[in-house]
């Protein structure tokens, strides 16, 4: 997979660039992507905003989502239609990790199961994110 083809769809993904998320490791159907942690992620009582949370974890369903569709060039892109997260305990680390890996899926529906931990192995949220493929 050329991966350096798929980092360079995403550094168009400005909001993606602007929350510092990096594309760490992609694979047909699978992702990981982290974020140092900043202040511009922490919300009022210090702890990483949940938003900043459910950011990385939509990252990476983007990134595993459509790795493949960047790689054959493919005149579509998967979108998130909808998305549950439930969040466990804030990171321990100052890095956030987030795994995704598709666990189903057809020509147009796909669902990928989202692991967001910290660089100690803390887990801090679950994401399971709902792909729709359409055309662009």
């Amino acid at each position: 997979m050329d991966v350096e083809k798929i980092k360079a769809f995403f550094t168009r993904d400005r909001y993606l660039t602007t929350t510092g998320v990096r594309i760490d490791e992609v694979g047909e159907d699978f992702a990981v992507c982290s974020f140092d942690i900043a202040d511009m992620h922490l919300n009022g009582a210090d702890v990483v905003q949940g938003g900043a949370t459910y950011t990385l974890a939509d990252s990476a369903f983007a990134v595993a989502s459509n790795a493949g569709l960047i790689e054959r060039g493919e005149p579509k892109i998967t979108v998130n239609q909808s998305a549950s997260i439930s969040y466990f305990r804030p990171p321990k680390g100052g890095k956030l990790i987030a795994r995704a890996e598709k666990i189903s899926g057809g020509r147009r529906m796909s669902v990928y199961r989202v692991e967001v931990s910290d660089e100690l192995g803390t887990d801090v949220a679950l994401m399971v994110g709902n792909g729709y493929t359409i055309d662009r």
